[in-house]
């Protein structure tokens, strides 16, 4: 090799080590997406596959009496200890789940139906990027008749969202949001609730499944009483070769507030002191027996166990894992 040849390499070289020490703007390519991609997490139990779906969010604002027994300061450096709410609203997650038990495949709750919220009502859509069909949806199993968990069954030009579903409700809750003489007597705030259930379950009265407490839904699922929340609420446990998963449905809202303080009572709740005592009973449960929980309004993919801290507990949420 020549000396000019030489010189020109490693002048060549020395230039391109300076250039790597060069920031240069990135150029845009696109516009920024400005949403979040498909909301889709899948787990086990056993043999059982799970699916944790997001319907989405709504951004409720923090106020008083959101929380009935204690001071709204309270509730806010409650909060702001999880760096939440510190614009003023809270985000509550909404997560449906579909149970594949490998015989039937069971949607649990049914989301918003985008009745709720503009930031809610994407459980379609994450169906679909799941690859779930909703007609090859065998049951729609439902916690309790909060707008929340039924709106999804209809679409809102009234269609059902799940055609080939049977529907499957709890008895007391069927009993007192279907039942005339309760929505006559009701306060002013829980009416649409009692016009949701009718515009959902009116139409297929007659096809609705009921079951009552401790009820076998079908083979690994099985109902758990835990009302307070409403007179029917119900969650569910899942088995299967010796695993065990807890969908608490809305035995806690947000576990920032309801986990952490058991005794404080939500202004969802219908009996603040029978859902108090459901709560501190299931959490008391699902801790002690180290037991895998999924909740409704938990931070997606929603799903962890609960710890006990002083006198309170703690959601500590699943590793999330790239495998099943």
């Amino acid at each position: 090799m020549n000396a000019m040849s030489r010189r020109t390499i490693l002048a060549a070289a020395a230039g391109a080590a300076a250039g790597a020490g060069v920031t240069r703007p990135a150029k845009a390519a696109a516009p920024a997406a400005g949403r979040q991609a498909p909301g889709v997490y899948r787990y086990t139990v056993g043999e059982i596959e799970v699916t944790a779906l997001t319907d989405g969010v709504a951004m409720r604002p923090l106020e008083a009496g959101f929380v009935k027994n204690a001071p709204l300061d309270a509730v806010k450096q409650a909060l702001s200890d999880v760096f939440l709410a510190e614009d003023g609203k809270l985000p509550i997650p909404f997560t449906p789940l579909i149970v594949n038990t490998g015989s039937r495949i069971i949607l649990i709750d049914a989301g918003t139906g985008g009745f709720m919220a503009p930031t809610a009502g994407q459980l379609m859509e994450n169906l679909s990027a799941a690859g779930v069909d909703p007609r090859a949806v065998d049951t729609v199993l439902v916690s309790h008749f909060h707008s929340d968990h039924i709106g999804g069954i209809r679409f809102k030009d009234g269609a059902l969202a799940f055609p080939n579903a049977e529907v499957v409700v709890p008895e007391a809750e069927w009993a007192f949001w279907m039942d005339d003489g309760q929505m006559s007597r009701a306060a002013e705030s829980a009416l649409p609730v009692f016009k949701m259930a009718r515009r959902v379950f009116s139409p297929i009265a007659k096809e609705v499944r009921r079951y009552g407490p401790n009820a076998e839904i079908a083979p690994g699922i099985t109902a758990i009483a835990a009302p307070g929340h409403t007179p029917g609420h119900t969650a569910f446990r899942l088995s299967s070769n010796g695993e065990q998963l807890i969908v608490w449905s809305d035995t806690t809202n947000h576990p920032a507030l309801f986990v952490r303080n058991p005794g404080w009572h939500a202004v969802f709740d219908m009996d603040p002191e029978l859902a108090e005592a459901t709560r501190r009973r299931m959490l008391d449960m699902v801790a002690v027996d180290r037991l895998l929980v999924a909740g409704y309004h938990f931070p997606f993919p929603a799903v962890g166990h609960i710890a006990r801290r002083g006198s309170g507990f703690e959601f500590v949420p699943a590793m999330w894992n790239p495998a099943l």
